[in-house]
């Protein structure tokens, strides 16, 4: 009989015990929802505004979509969240945003969130050879979402235009500063003016290029009376020659 009463407290305690459980989980529920909520709604106004103040001096017109964020999440309201971008993450194109509280509660939360940034862009109206030199007709601005684009496109015809193509392109693609090669300053057998100066003096001379080069490369030219000389290609065809 003894053993008998004590299976029946224990019982009895057991379901005493999941009573108080439940109720102290019930209680918490109802306090939590009586207890002030961070607005939803400010904070994604509070992401906007953070990726338009991150996202300005970009080129062109500036758009951005703020994710939704989980009617179910609950946070504690915070009279001062903290926007910030996680590591590897930038204002551009598909992104990720954090929003954290320290005080009075203290949680995390992170939103997707677009940057779009629309402008002209230069891209290819022919299909371009390697080695070709671009002229005016060769490309033309298009309008688009740079955030769409590969890193590096260029959005200025001056970019292109006389500038050489690295690698042969089809028509539609965009041009990338890895895809083009500097303006040719000297063209093989060109006549150059052969300049060399220094302190009190400035010398100058005429000679023909043994090459075709680009500004700032070191190239050969032979002067009238055969000597062979090196300089250093500048713009309108001279040749900066240092002895």
């Amino acid at each position: 009989m003894h053993e008998i009463n004590t299976l029946n407290m224990m019982e009895l305690f057991k379901k005493f015990a999941l009573l108080m459980l439940s109720l102290s989980l019930a209680a918490s529920v109802h306090a939590q929802a009586l207890a002030p909520r961070q607005d939803a709604g400010a904070m994604r106004k509070s992401i906007e505004q953070f990726l338009r103040i991150q996202s300005a001096g970009l080129p062109g017109e500036i758009s951005i979509v703020v994710g939704p964020i989980d009617p179910r999440l609950f946070l504690a309201s915070c009279p001062g969240p903290e926007v910030f971008l996680p590591n590897g993450n930038r204002a551009w194109g598909k992104t990720t945003v954090g929003v954290r509280c320290t005080e009075p509660a203290r949680w995390t939360i992170y939103i997707s969130a677009t940057v779009h940034v629309v402008s002209d862009y230069i891209a290819a109206v022919t299909a371009l050879v390697q080695g070709q030199v671009i002229g005016q007709h060769d490309v033309a601005s298009v309008h688009g979402d740079l955030t769409t684009l590969p890193p590096g496109v260029i959005t200025d015809l001056s970019q292109a235009i006389g500038f050489t193509a690295s690698r042969s392109l089809q028509p539609g693609v965009p041009l990338r500063q890895d895809s083009l090669r500097s303006k040719q300053a000297i063209q093989q057998g060109q006549i150059v003016r052969l300049v060399s100066s220094g302190e009190g003096f400035r010398v100058s001379a005429e000679g023909r290029a043994l090459s075709s080069a680009s500004e700032g490369q070191v190239i050969q030219a032979k002067t009238a009376g055969g000597q062979i000389v090196s300089g250093i290609a500048k713009m309108g065809g001279a040749l900066e020659v240092n002895y």
